[in-house]
């Protein structure tokens, strides 16, 4: 009976040592909350649609969203320069949505005619369809007309290099003259396969006024830092303390980790998938957003083990490293530029600017590393 009763005690034990060990679960990923959105303001929008419209074709194609429900007469405008091959809204789509509905209008040229197209061709092919967006925007009634003083530039690799080149380019070639420029994971001017390389103008004539930030992430293995660095330091005309040169950090703390790779600044979008056969007003996105936060576990699961290596398809989701990195810092910026407001939390290596919330243990995600020069 002894023995009977110890093998009962003994695989009582083991059992609840197993449902102790399936309960536990690695600490999750922050949330969105008021501190990851500049102001404090949490993710309440001024605006609860955008309206997407399509025109051109080629290299020279475009799509302009712009904010609805309710509809402006003005907005900023914000010109948004895709990644290599990232020619459709939708690989942004949550981050354009995020724009649009702080009440600005982006511009998105696709600059790519296709996978063969020359490199060479990207930035007169993106000043041309800039310039066409903006035609249409101020000449044809339908559309919320753009605040020409309030103008912003953000490119995403190849789009981080356009996004220099318009900046620099910008009064020489009649373009909308930003007040804003973020160049995130810029790249590259470098390979060792010439006809890859993209050009980068003469950055000496990007105006002393712009706010200027150049981010890269510490696991970037495609374009690396080379381009951002080269960007911070021929943009001499704008004075140190109104550009920095900021690191995201990867942080394998919780699941899923947070990881700074060249492809952490997508953020995908169902919504924002559009018909290319079709021109002029395409739709109406109503909802507040359908994609996908990267926050696959909760308390109630079991532990995971961590991916370092996931596939391009997971790595493209919403996560901290977006909404608490780069939307902030974007916000900050072209608040900062716009109306003279929430600089601390694009510039100036601040606790704001640099904050990257917490896991759900209470443990804070790496900071942003910020640095004044490269």
């Amino acid at each position: 009976m002894m023995q009977l009763n110890f093998l009962r005690i003994t695989m009582l034990l083991v059992l609840l040592f197993c449902f102790t060990a399936c309960s536990k679960a690695e600490p999750v990923q922050p949330l969105k909350s008021k501190k990851s959105l500049v102001g404090n303001r949490g993710f309440s929008y001024k605006h609860k649609s955008v309206t997407m419209y399509h025109y051109g074709r080629g290299g020279e194609e475009y799509w302009i969203f712009e904010p609805n429900n309710p509809r402006p007469d003005r907005a900023p405008l914000i010109v948004f320069t895709p990644g290599w091959l990232a020619m459709k809204p939708k690989i942004y789509g949550a981050w354009i949505d995020h724009i649009v509905k702080r009440r600005n209008i982006v511009i998105f040229p696709r600059y790519q005619a296709n996978a063969l197209a020359q490199t060479k061709t990207f930035t007169p092919n993106a000043l041309k369809a800039v310039k066409n967006a903006v035609l249409t925007l101020q000449s044809e009634k339908e559309h919320v007309k753009p605040d020409l003083s309030r103008v912003a530039f953000v490119g995403h690799s190849a789009g981080g290099i356009i996004a220099a080149n318009l900046a620099a380019l910008a009064e020489k070639k009649g373009l909308p003259l930003p007040s804003a420029v973020m160049c995130i994971e810029p790249g590259k001017t470098w390979s060792k396969r010439k006809r890859m390389n993209i050009p980068l103008v003469n950055l000496k004539t990007i105006p002393e006024n712009v706010l200027l930030l150049a981010v890269v992430g510490d696991r970037d293995t495609v374009v690396k830092d080379i381009d951002a660095k080269r960007i911070l330091r021929e943009s001499v005309r704008v004075p140190r303390e109104n550009k920095n040169y900021i690191t995201l950090i990867s942080n394998d703390h919780g699941a899923p980790p947070l990881i700074a790779d060249h492809f952490a600044p997508s953020a995908p979008d169902p919504q924002y998938r559009c018909p290319r056969n079709k021109t002029g007003k395409i739709k109406i996105i109503r909802s507040l957003g359908t994609y996908k936060i990267n926050r696959s576990i909760s308390k109630n699961k079991p532990v995971i083990k961590k991916r370092r290596n996931r596939s391009i398809k997971e790595r493209r989701t919403v996560d901290a490293l977006d909404y608490y990195g780069l939307w902030k810092l974007f916000d900050g910026l072209t608040d900062a530029a716009f109306f003279k407001k929430n600089s601390k939390f694009a510039l100036g290596n601040t606790r704001e600017q640099r904050f990257m919330g917490t896991w759900s243990d209470g443990v804070p995600v790496k900071e942003l590393v910020v640095r004044k020069s490269p």
